[in-house]
């Protein structure tokens, strides 16, 4: 039975590519230069029920903002295989670590709050490993949201656990709400602004800095909102939702910075 569900999984994702490749010629625009770059997109993983499946889905907000700047989207099925794993990191040239549930505090030391939503064990030992070994292997990356902060915590880093309980109410971190940029930084270069009016969805944050990462954004509470890689290529990790804003320029301007960095890094 797993043999046969990873063989329909895996026809799943040959499938998606093909059809992304097919739509995105004709939507997209052209990568800077070069071959235009495999972008490795996570899922998030609900287990089969009574009556009802596993499933492997995505938003495809992050699939339009991949293909709309230029890259090839790859959505990467929870398949914690040896064979699989390497595939992914041989083939793709990047990878955008994507949002969803809470990462277990144990992870970083601590009992969980009594608001923490775990991730399934599925997606969590699946993109627990993954992030590690991508970040090993030194190809660009884009975490936003969960995928920020699980980069966080994979780096030895922990979490508040909740943000309205454990520092306050004055930002709705559930809405659009301002952040201030660091000078200087690959986030503000990226941007062209010190500052932004940003859409995200989290009752968590960033604590504990993990290794080789380094705050870059803030909100006006004090809340990490940005996140960048300090000992490698490009390593942007925000905790809003580029891809699900208005502003298109502030989504094209991030997601195209990911593709970019992609085609000099082939």
């Amino acid at each position: 039975m797993g043999d046969t569900r990873c063989a329909r999984n895996r026809a799943v994702l040959s499938l998606g590519v093909c059809l992304f490749w097919i739509g995105s010629g004709c939507q997209s625009s052209p990568a800077p230069s070069g071959t235009r770059p495999l972008i490795g997109i996570t899922s998030v993983y609900e287990p089969a029920r009574e009556k009802k499946s596993a499933q492997t889905t995505v938003g495809f907000a992050y699939a339009g903002a991949v293909a709309e700047n230029g890259g090839v989207p790859v959505v990467l099925p929870t398949i914690d295989e040896e064979e699989v794993f390497q595939k992914y990191l041989e083939v793709l040239d990047g990878l955008v670590l994507i949002g969803g549930d809470d990462i277990w505090p144990e992870a970083y030391g601590e009992q969980p709050h009594e608001t923490v939503q775990p991730l399934v064990k599925e997606r969590y030992e699946f993109e627990r490993k993954l992030i590690a070994r991508w970040l090993a292997g030194g190809k660009p990356l884009l975490g936003v949201c969960l995928g920020m902060q699980f980069t966080n915590v994979v780096s030895g880093g922990s979490m508040v656990q909740d943000i309205p309980s454990q520092i306050g109410t004055s930002v709705n971190h559930r809405g659009y709400h301002p952040v201030q940029i660091e000078p200087g930084s690959t986030l503000a270069q990226v941007l062209g602004a010190t500052e932004a009016s940003v859409l995200s969805n989290h009752h968590q944050a960033v604590k504990r800095f993990g290794k080789n990462l380094r705050p870059v954004a803030r909100a006006e509470d004090g809340v990490v909102e940005a996140l960048e890689r300090t000992d490698g290529p490009f390593g942007l990790f925000v905790q809003w939702h580029p891809e699900a804003m208005t502003d298109r320029a502030h989504r094209d301007a991030i997601y195209g910075a990911l593709v970019r960095a992609c085609v000099r890094s082939k």
